[in-house]
């Protein structure tokens, strides 16, 4: 596999100043992203800046075979990235500031919005992040009621999100119900135990989606939100970052993954009404999406292999874990 090549100071630097009206003088990239690059520019005055860059080398995802029509599948890019940023400013959601959007560059620089997640927040000072999870669930509020008779992303081709309604268009329930069976049968020749157990997990899969009764209501989700994709801003407020997987669906996919992340501090979020059998089958469809992905991106040259295996076997239990 050819080695990986990241932006230099030097190839950034013109762009920046042309940007913002000074150089920067150090770069640093960032780690934990697996579909863009995030480096902090640093400048003479001491003051830092975020850039984020969509390049295919910064992207560790290897192809997989897919829904045609998932909002969720490969949701990264500066078009996402700046249809979703205005679309949460609008909503009136705490995002870091747009200091500038070079689409020739593929390159978007925002502000520095806080160098600490509300998750390392919430194990060092439970008490200090009682404040931003109230706001963050306020937020959350106004994107789960700001409603659309059609689910889909706001930057999206013509196949995703359709209204249900129209020729063509599906459900969202349908939509994750083959999500799932295609997670299933990726993963289920990678371990035996899912091999063994693949008939009766697809049995549960197709009875949970027979439970759901028809809705055709959708709220503005961010797809992937954990305490992790929230920072704690200069004035100790939310901010929400890793949006491009922005879309009108379900919140009850938001909330299946809300609950797994944010674990005994979730009812701190004030939750929004939910239908329970819809986010019984989001639970456990993102359990089966939480082995698929993690154990193809192991496969790469990701460099936190092992802690990928771990994810994908914490959710292994949780699969086979079946009511019988």
């Amino acid at each position: 596999m050819n080695a990986r090549t990241f932006l230099t100071l030097g190839e950034v630097s013109d762009v920046v100043a042309a940007a913002l009206g000074r150089p920067p003088v150090g770069l640093e990239r960032l780690t934990g992203g697996t579909k863009k690059g995030v480096y902090r520019l640093r400048f003479g005055d001491g003051g830092t800046a975020i850039l984020y860059s969509w390049a295919d080398a910064e992207n560790y995802w290897p192809p997989a075979e897919t829904v045609p029509d998932d909002p969720f599948t490969d949701a990264s890019g500066l078009e996402l990235f700046a249809a979703n940023h205005a679309a949460l400013t609008a909503a009136r959601v705490r995002v870091p500031h747009l200091l500038s959007l070079d689409r020739r560059a593929g390159l978007a620089i925002v502000e520095d919005a806080g160098g600490e997640k509300l998750e390392a927040l919430m194990e060092r000072d439970p008490a200090a992040a009682a404040a931003p999870l109230a706001e963050l669930g306020e937020s959350l509020r106004r994107m789960h009621t700001a409603t659309s008779a059609t689910w889909g992303r706001l930057v999206a081709p013509a196949a995703v999100g359709t209204s249900p309604a129209s020729p063509g268009g599906r459900r969202a329930e349908d939509v994750i119900l083959d999500r799932a069976l295609g997670h299933l049968g990726s993963v289920a020749g990678r371990d035996g135990r899912l091999t063994a157990a693949s008939g009766r997990i697809e049995d549960h899969v197709r009875r949970l989606h027979a439970a759901i009764s028809p809705r055709r209501v959708y709220g503005l989700v961010h797809g992937e939100l954990g305490p992790d994709h929230v920072l704690v801003g200069p004035g100790g407020e939310p901010v929400m970052i890793d949006i491009e997987g922005l879309t009108h669906f379900d919140v009850e996919w938001e909330h299946a993954w809300l609950q797994m992340r944010f674990r005994d501090a979730y009812p701190a979020l004030r939750p929004v009404e939910l239908d329970p059998d819809r986010l019984e089958l989001y639970r456990y469809a993102q359990v089966l999406a939480l082995i698929e992905g993690p154990l193809r991106i192991a496969e790469t040259d990701f460099p936190d292999r092992d802690w990928m295996l771990q994810l994908a076997e914490w959710n292994i239990a949780k699969a086979l874990d079946l009511p019988e």
